[in-house]
């Protein structure tokens, strides 16, 4: 059986979680914000439905879906780059989303392109030059129904090292 790494590790925890968001995420933890589950091959980050996150429409917040999104293929970056003795940078280079419908339940974020982006990042540290990934995650609402669609590009480019 395969060891888990530090983040994988924090990832699982639902309090060491919480501290992380409070101290790295403040509006994460604001917005509960939760890892259900994460492997260093795919994350699922749930969001619920509640005063805090909703808009007018009585429906959750698209800012609020985009930040459970956002996590369910960062934290998989964040696993993997802990993994590397070579400190990269990582980087938000762009987001498309498509809303298929109301979210008036728990959303539940799920990216399953782990492979993808540890693949990346290795070919960034090997050629030491930046590189861009574009991973998926999809939010299910309770019924098992798609509610969004999300496609972050991740840029990781080796740090230099100032001496």
């Amino acid at each position: 059986m395969r060891q888990k790494n530090n983040i994988e590790a924090l990832a699982n925890n639902h309090f060491k979680m919480r501290m992380f968001m409070l101290w790295k995420l403040p509006l994460a933890l604001i917005a509960r914000l939760r890892v259900d589950n994460m492997t260093l091959e795919k994350a699922s980050v749930s969001l619920p439905y509640n005063y805090l996150n909703k808009n007018p429409f009585r429906s959750i917040y698209f800012a609020a879906l985009s930040m459970a999104a956002e996590l369910s293929t960062g934290i998989l970056a964040m696993a993997h780059l802990g993994k590397n003795t070579v400190p990269v940078s990582m980087l938000v280079l762009g987001l498309k989303a498509e809303f298929v419908k109301k979210a008036k339940t728990r959303i539940i974020f799920t990216c399953l392109q782990g492979e993808l982006m540890e693949k990346t990042i290795a070919q960034s540290i090997a050629e030491n030059e930046g590189r861009t990934c574009e991973v998926f995650t999809e939010g299910i609402d309770a019924n098992g129904e798609v509610v969004a669609r999300f496609w972050f590009t991740w840029t990781f480019k080796p740090k230099k090292n100032d001496v």
